[in-house]
């Protein structure tokens, strides 16, 4: 019987999977996970990884995306996530949670959480959402000294530790390609260009760096919503959907409490709900069953 109360995978050998299909010449997606149960639901999918956002784990907390979180509360909610299935999940790590010292506990802490890698930002902290407007990037040796530092306190060399630059909408896309090559000669294993704007940019960026390339596929945000196959022509790695299941759950949260305000019952939702059979088969209910029932009897036998 595969793992029940954690992942199967060990947390060494999801980094590997995340680096092998990095390398894979296939594009991985990563959808975001707001809890461990959709973690569970993305996996059974069948998607490549997932993805925990800052900005989802904020929402969640009721706090907005302004660098509030803190490291604890990153790393366990992310431990949580990344433990529920067999996939490797990266996680969004702000600025490292401070300065370079600040950002080489952050690796070890995360490396510690079970997570495969994570992405650190070249924004001022206090950071903000990478698609709002008012945001601010540090010189570029500050972010190779947050990276290096990252790099340095790295004990599983699979970990996989991902550069974001916000950038392009700061100071241009060819400052954002001089950032990604500088951050990969620091040692970066992955590059994530924040609010590029068309499939256009994705492709000039793709040609200008020479290192494994992650897109950001969020929505009512300053990206053009692009299609897995245009990311794979264009010869991506990676794409992630970090917010995209938390707005469909409230989305769909908001018109059933509305519903029930107004017709005093949920009868009529019901056909836009998961089913208790749904999510029993998701929480593995039958083989729990048949893991107690199992020591019940060896215990009975023992006596």
């Amino acid at each position: 019987m595969s793992a029940l109360f954690s992942s199967g995978v060990s947390d060494t050998d999801k980094r590997k999977a995340l680096r092998a299909g990095l390398a894979s010449g296939e594009l991985q997606r990563w959808p975001g996970a707001f809890s461990p149960l959709v973690a569970k639901l993305i996996a059974d999918v069948g998607f490549e990884g997932v993805y925990v956002s800052g900005a989802v784990l904020s929402a969640d907390l009721g706090l907005p995306d302004i660098g509030l979180t803190t490291l604890t509360e990153v790393a366990a909610r992310g431990s949580q996530i990344a433990h529920a299935t067999d996939l490797p999940a990266l996680i969004d790590a702000d600025t490292g949670f401070g300065e370079p010292m600040s950002a080489a506990r952050t690796i070890a802490a995360l490396e510690d959480a079970g997570l495969a890698g994570c992405h650190l930002e070249d924004q001022v902290n206090p950071k903000r959402c990478g698609h709002l407007d008012g945001k601010d990037v540090v010189p570029t040796d500050t972010m190779i000294k947050r990276l290096r530092a990252a790099v340095s306190a790295r004990r599983d060399e699979n970990f996989v530790i991902c550069a974001r630059t916000d950038a392009r909408a700061i100071e241009g896309i060819d400052a954002a390609i001089d950032r990604a090559r500088a951050y990969a000669d620091a040692g970066a294993d992955l590059i994530f260009t924040e609010a590029l704007r068309d499939l256009g940019e994705f492709e000039r960026f793709r040609a200008a760096v020479d290192v494994p390339l992650l897109a950001n596929m969020t929505e009512f945000g300053k990206s053009d919503l692009l299609t897995a196959d245009q990311l794979r022509d264009v010869g991506y790695n990676a794409v992630i959907y970090p917010v995209t299941t938390l707005r469909i759950a409230m989305g769909a949260v908001e018109r059933g409490l509305r519903e029930i305000a107004s017709a005093g019952t949920q009868s009529g939702l019901l056909d836009g709900m998961q089913h208790r059979s749904r999510l029993y088969e998701l929480l593995r209910y039958a083989d729990y069953n048949d893991f107690d029932s199992d020591l019940f009897t060896l215990e009975g036998v023992r006596s």
